[in-house]
């Protein structure tokens, strides 16, 4: 049995952090799913923008949508949408299966709306109700203009991937919002059974403090981090809130671990893979990572209820003079404003091959 099987035995879903469309045609997205448990996958504008701009996979389409008079984000979420309905009809019985614990596959609405809440309300029903797949979380960011977006839409029923997490307290006030919104549905005679996802980036916290603490606590800022969040998330499906919700047919909110690839090259290419296993969960893997994993990935004892050694971790942090509040809400502006970035430089080149593509027809 591969290591990716055995995370999966352990009770951890395997996602690709990745979609193209040679992934869809080439079969790979289908063997990933037979040979190496992967049971979902998620989509950011910067894995669209590489997707868009390398290659000419989507060249076809591109000239059809011109032709048809579609530009801009229109043109974009036509293609976007093709891709994310095709990988969700892959994982269709795996969703199924597990009663649509597993199987997801995730759009973001546009990053230029991250501080907007009437706009990406609107753009995530709008997305949602286009894909018509039951499968498909629509990515809303926990941006303080974005929580009263995800209560929202999960009111609405639009199962949400709460994106751009790096704190404890980011995860509160996402699962508060998303809480929220199960609350209201309840009281509304609704079903309260809205599936949801809350994305931890893990990864950018040890990138963003290596330049500021000694070499003996690099790299470990993020999995500390990532065991302070599990430890909220354990207190919080046991506390009286979540088990009246609970009582009256929701299910829970599980925690994704994205921004799981390792960036420095000294360390282990599976480090955050294998810290991070833990029952219940998601874990999002880059392409590079998931292969990385599936060769020589290891997989040790599950990640504990209390977090390990979080406090402790994160302790020596702050003496080294890390603010983690100041440093989280960083990460976070910094996250939306790399996203926004990704989107321009996707639109602009969406725009230059349609305008090739018009000029050759």
């Amino acid at each position: 049995m591969n290591a990716t099987a055995i995370l999966h035995d352990l009770g951890q879903s395997i996602w690709l952090d990745n979609i193209t469309r040679d992934l869809l045609n080439s079969g790979t997205l289908k063997r990933y799913i037979d040979d190496l448990s992967v049971t979902g996958l998620t989509s950011n504008p910067t894995i669209f923008e590489r997707a868009l701009n390398d290659g000419a996979a989507y060249d076809d389409a591109i000239g059809d949508g011109v032709r048809a008079g579609r530009t801009g984000e229109g043109l974009f979420f036509d293609l976007a949408i093709d891709d994310l309905t095709r990988a969700a009809d892959l994982f269709r019985q795996i969703h199924q299966r597990t009663n649509r614990v597993d199987g997801w596959v995730s759009l973001e609405v546009s990053p230029l709306l991250a501080h907007d809440t009437a706009s990406t309300l609107r753009a995530a029903k709008e997305l949602f109700a286009r894909a018509d797949r039951p499968n498909l979380h629509i990515k809303i960011p926990g941006t303080k203009e974005g929580l009263p977006a995800i209560e929202e839409a999960t009111f609405a029923g639009i199962p949400v991937n709460v994106t751009l997490l790096f704190s404890r307290a980011h995860y509160l006030a996402a699962a508060d919002a998303w809480l929220r919104g199960v609350e209201r549905r309840i009281e509304a005679g609704l079903d309260p059974d809205i599936r949801s996802v809350a994305s931890v980036f893990v990864s950018r916290w040890d990138v963003a403090a290596a330049p500021h603490v000694p070499a003996t606590v690099k790299n470990q800022l993020g999995t500390a981090v990532a065991g302070q969040i599990y430890a909220a998330v354990r207190a919080l499906h046991a506390s009286p809130r979540w088990q009246r919700v609970q009582n009256a047919g929701a299910r829970p909110q599980r925690v994704l671990w994205a921004s799981t690839g390792t960036k420095d090259p000294d360390v282990s290419d599976i480090l955050y893979v294998k810290a991070l296993a833990s029952p219940y969960t998601v874990n999002t893997m880059p392409e590079k990572t998931l292969l990385a994993f599936a060769e020589h990935g290891e997989v040790g004892p599950p990640l504990a209820v209390d977090g390990l050694d979080a406090e402790t971790v994160i302790a020596r942090h702050v003496d080294a003079d890390i603010d983690m509040d100041a440093l989280a809400a960083r990460l976070q502006d910094d996250g939306a404003q790399a996203f926004e970035k990704s989107w321009n430089a996707l639109l602009a080149g969406l725009a230059r091959k349609a305008a090739d593509i018009a000029a050759s027809s």
